[in-house]
């Protein structure tokens, strides 16, 4: 109920009349059953813009710490993440990302859409990064779709009064990604790695962007020179590539 009321009285009212943002492939967007709709990130606008502009509900994790908070500020947040369905993922890695990551999961096991940045983080210079495998791991375990989505001059400005804007933004969405031939093996590092280089793939197809093969994490925490990150500059996520088999060589059909 709080989302619907946040997204058609408050949100998309907003952002269409500040913004003015653009949307292209809607249709690709089943209109029942889960969906995962993995985006590139360009800034804090594209989790606030993609929500409001699509037909239906999407929920994206937020970091588990913004649920903890214990000062009003932190609590009137807290309780705004929640009203609008945001699920608290753990970022720490280890064990604790992986079981946030089962959690988040039950979003796709209702039926409903959820979002994803494979990147892991905001783009450090507008180029899209290399993608972690949790979108693999998610369908995988789902059996749900991965929608590609790229946001389109998101970068945010400021505008008179301080109000933050975009500069004609857009949305392109991506046909549906199905891997459902993969199904069970979410564990091999191959495959996992192959479906997140394919999903990057697409998106990189719909942004233009150009593709850094490094973790934007680890761009971010300083530990690339700009000659290295040059050197791992690719034509595509993948490149190289080969797609792994269908079924587990060696394995038996009852396997």
């Amino acid at each position: 109920m709080a989302y619907s009321l946040f997204k058609r009285l408050l949100f998309r009212p907003a952002i269409v009349g500040l913004w003015r943002p653009w949307v292209e492939g809607d249709e690709n967007i089943p209109a029942v059953g889960p969906a995962l709709l993995a985006s590139n990130h360009i800034s804090a606008g594209d989790t606030v813009m993609l929500p409001a502009m699509i037909r239906r509900r999407m929920v994206f994790p937020a970091k588990s710490e913004a649920f903890h908070g214990k000062d009003l500020r932190s609590r009137v947040v807290a309780w705004f993440l929640k009203a609008v369905g945001m699920h608290p993922m753990d970022r720490s890695g280890g064990r604790a990302s992986a079981e946030s990551l089962t959690d988040v999961s039950e979003v796709l096991e209702q039926g409903d859409l959820l979002g994803i940045y494979p990147e892991g983080t905001r783009s450090p210079d507008g180029r899209l990064y290399k993608g972690k495998t949790g979108v693999a791991r998610l369908t995988l375990h789902s059996g749900a779709p991965v929608i590609p989505v790229a946001m389109i001059n998101s970068q945010l400005v400021k505008g008179p009064f301080g109000i933050p804007l975009m500069r004609k933004p857009g949305i392109r969405i991506g046909r549906p990604l199905d891997f459902s031939e993969y199904r069970g093996r979410d564990n091999d590092r191959e495959v996992l790695r192959w479906i997140t280089d394919r999903v990057m793939a697409a998106i990189a197809e719909l942004s233009g962007q150009e593709y850094v093969d490094a973790y934007g994490t680890s761009v971010k925490s300083g530990n690339f020179t700009a000659e290295q990150l040059a050197a791992k500059v690719l034509a595509r996520p993948g490149l190289g590539a080969r797609k792994p088999p269908a079924e587990v060589p060696g394995a038996s059909p009852q396997d």
